[in-house]
């Protein structure tokens, strides 16, 4: 019966979206804007099936544009504030996405399924509306990779009819993150290697994270057009706080910090922070277990200082992994352990990242060849970070013992906390080698690649 349901919903939805996908469009070429020497300029895309706010690399792609003089339609999700500088800055516009009705999110395996074909119905046609009336023809379009589905189909139709050049971003594969949820065996999962692979070929240019990332474009995607590797970098409301006292001054003012107020003026505590997304790709299940093992070591080792754990970020686990930290404290399993949940804006947050002690990573890598965008921000503010690094791309990223440390498992985390905390001079010589990785800024790598394809530099 469910395979049955499953099947009547793609169909429709298959020949819905071909009937949204072959209504008119606006098809007219735009003119290039100038700059002030009259060099024209491109219009430039970027879309992103997302939060904006929650994009940061889309958003960097955009203000690296607009800074070279490019006209920038930034299309996605507005559900939390993006940079200050998209919403000053005159040569970007903002198109939101209309969300889908909230009825459509689940995280039951069997509604998915079934929800997903109208889910996608949604965004196909304010998708289709985006790109075909509401903004102007484009020289190039930056999508974002994944979401995959229906993205590329749309983005691919829509450059096609526009004669607009477009631009795969690669963040990581649409296939391996819904094998999350329903395995990799699952059809659905086959049927999403096919679609992805499929409309990749319809893009003039692929940019990727990781030159692993670009290696399994190349052999297993079998792509034709150009791969160009373009690493994240920080951008430049990123940057180290060098005086200890400064880092100290500005922690004792947050919110989350007040119970601990006396400990870190007096250099009892230490500031972890964390961002997440709350996602199955992050088992935060490991820090949480982590931080249980070192309270407990910590209540036997008054050397050891009490640990205040910042975690930022909204998703869907969240509640979840709220409840049982609740239990925990109700235990009396993290008296040596505060865990506190920040959302803060974009300079809070790069202030927090230069003034706490370690930055923690969880990112598993649903490929493998994906990076974590959080360990390029806490290198940007010189914070040095331990990380989840069973995954091939992380050597891309952080040099073992120079700027900061890999686990895999929960206990390998507590004793880098443990080490870390009990031996000051060895979490220093991390610092020093984050504060030194904050040097690789954004423009630096933009520039040469994609602002040299763009013909902006």
């Amino acid at each position: 019966m469910i395979e049955s349901l499953i099947s009547i919903a793609f169909c429709l939805s298959s020949l819905l979206t071909l009937i949204i996908l072959l209504l008119p469009s606006q098809c007219e070429p735009s003119k290039k804007a100038k700059g002030g020497n009259g060099t024209p300029r491109p219009n430039v895309q970027i879309l992103v099936l997302g939060d904006i706010g929650r994009s940061p690399r889309m958003q960097y792609h955009a203000l690296s544009v607009a800074r070279k003089g490019g006209k920038v339609d930034i299309i996605g999700y507005q559900e939390s504030d993006p940079h200050p500088e998209i919403l000053s800055d005159p040569n970007i516009t903002i198109v939101p996405l209309r969300p889908h009705p909230p009825f459509l999110q689940t995280s039951n395996k069997i509604l998915f399924i079934l929800y997903g074909p109208l889910k996608v119905l949604f965004q196909v046609a304010y998708l289709w509306k985006c790109l075909a009336y509401t903004t102007a023809p484009a020289q190039w379009m930056i999508v974002q990779n994944p979401p995959s589905i229906p993205t590329l189909v749309v983005a691919s139709v829509s450059c096609f009819l526009r004669h607009t050049r477009l631009i795969i971003d690669w963040h990581n594969f649409g296939y391996s993150i819904l094998a999350l949820k329903l395995g990799p065996n699952h059809p659905l999962v086959k049927v999403s290697t096919w679609y992805e692979r499929t409309f990749a070929q319809s893009a003039s240019v692929h940019l990727c994270v990781t030159d692993a990332m670009g290696s399994v474009l190349k052999d297993k995607f079998n792509l034709r057009a150009p791969i160009l590797t373009l690493h994240d970098r920080p951008a430049n409301h990123f940057h180290p706080i060098l005086d200890p006292g400064e880092r100290k001054k500005f922690l004792v003012t947050l919110p989350e910090a007040e119970p601990l107020r006396q400990l870190l003026e007096s250099g009892g505590a230490e500031v972890l922070v964390s961002s997440t997304s709350w996602t199955p790709d992050e088992d935060f299940s490991v820090l949480i277990e982590a931080l249980q093992q070192y309270s407990e070591q910590a209540e036997n080792e008054p050397c050891l200082p009490h640990i205040l754990a910042v975690i930022t970020g909204k998703g869907p686990q969240k509640e979840m992994y709220m409840r049982r930290i609740a239990a925990l404290e109700a235990e009396g399993k993290l008296k040596k352990v505060t865990i506190r949940t920040a959302w803060l804006t974009v300079q809070d947050y790069a202030q927090l990242l230069a003034s706490a002690s370690l930055g923690v990573s969880l990112h598993t890598s649903s490929s493998g060849v994906d990076l974590p965008m959080k360990v390029v921000d806490m290198f940007g503010a010189g914070l040095p970070v331990v990380g989840w690094n069973r995954f091939k791309a992380w050597p891309e990223l952080v040099t073992e013992g120079v700027n900061g440390m890999g686990f895999g498992s929960a206990a390998e985390l507590t004793d880098q906390l443990v080490t870390l905390f009990k031996y000051p001079q060895q979490l220093d010589r991390l610092r020093t080698g984050a504060q030194r990785e904050s040097g690789r800024r954004w423009e630096d790598e933009w520039d040469p690649i994609a602002g040299t394809l763009l013909g902006l530099t």
